[in-house]
């Protein structure tokens, strides 16, 4: 069971992998083409900007009017950003714990299209933020998790960290004991 297991995550980790080039590729690719078709990229793009009037006539009320609730998360977001980055500061080097690049979860780079209005842009930069610092915390509480306690719950839960099937089957106490050491200096992808 535990080698078909093995064998399934392995499978999952190339596909995952060859993913990543077919991504890598198609970027390449959309970068290249983009460069030599810049100037008609962004007039073709413009044509598609909505004006702020426009674009506030055509909002609901209501969504208008909850904006302020919305945007009150960037509070929230900033903190535990603030608090995230102290934290794997200070505590990932006593527990010997490579630290997350934060600008690989953090990315702001959606401002520049040239088809969104001001309301947009500030829109996508929130959504970027909110998720990029989401992602990024997540990444911390996951190698936080690997060290103190890689043990995996009783019930299958949704949409598990990438680290999560490493971890000790609940109640095998013996592979924990055994392995929490090795588990702790197994972080592999990091520098």
């Amino acid at each position: 069971m535990k080698t078909q297991i093995d064998e399934l995550l392995a499978r999952i980790d190339a596909l995952q992998n060859e993913l990543e080039q077919e991504y890598g590729r198609a970027r390449d690719e959309w970068t290249q083409r983009k460069a030599e078709l810049a100037e008609e990229f962004l007039r073709q793009q413009r044509r598609y900007k909505t004006g702020l009037f426009r674009f506030l006539a055509r909002s609901r009320l209501l969504v208008i009017l909850t904006s302020p609730i919305i945007y009150a998360g960037w509070i929230p977001f900033l903190l535990m950003d603030l608090f995230i980055t102290l934290y794997q500061s200070i505590c990932f080097p006593i527990y010997r714990i490579p630290k997350v690049k934060r600008a690989d979860y953090v990315l702001m780079d959606r401002g520049d299209l040239p088809y969104l209005n001001l309301i947009e842009k500030f829109n996508c930069l929130y959504c970027s933020y909110g998720n990029g610092v989401a992602a990024y915390t997540r990444e911390v509480a996951a190698r936080t998790e690997q060290y103190w306690c890689p043990i995996k719950h009783v019930r299958r839960i949704k949409a598990a960290h990438e680290r999560y099937p490493q971890f000790f089957d609940h109640g095998d106490a013996e592979a924990f004991k055994s392995g929490l050491e090795r588990l702790r200096r197994q972080f592999g992808d990091e520098k």
